[in-house]
């Protein structure tokens, strides 16, 4: 079973910081991009930072400056530094990583998303 499994998240005072970690499992050939999507109460999902194989990255302009987001090729995880939360931060977060996996001897795509931490930045 090719899966993301996501770590990290809680509750923290605004101002404070977070990280978060997502490692891809199963019979991984290859990942390409990782990215990081958060979806608030009541609103759409949208992307937070993105992340590709060779480490270019992109950001929300909401986050830039303030989030961090990086990569481990070796163990097929991705990070997420997040730095003076703030109230409008809340929201669960998922990973998103671009996978090809070998099912049965043969290479496929997999367009996986792990199972969402949440993130709640209150005093």
């Amino acid at each position: 079973q090719v899966q993301l499994v996501e770590s990290g998240g809680g509750l923290v005072h605004p101002g404070g910081s977070l990280g978060l970690s997502c490692a891809a499992s199963g019979s991984i050939f290859s990942i390409g991009a990782m990215a990081w999507y958060r979806q608030a109460p009541g609103k759409a999902r949208e992307l937070v930072a993105r992340i590709s194989n060779g480490g270019s990255t992109s950001y929300a302009d909401s986050v830039k400056g303030r989030f961090t987001i990086s990569r481990d090729n070796a163990r097929n995880t991705v990070y997420l530094q997040m730095n003076s939360l703030k109230p409008e931060d809340t929201a669960v977060y998922y990973c998103n990583a671009d996978t090809i996996a070998t099912i049965s001897g043969i290479n496929r795509y997999f367009d996986l998303w792990g199972q969402g931490t949440l993130v709640t930045v209150s005093s």
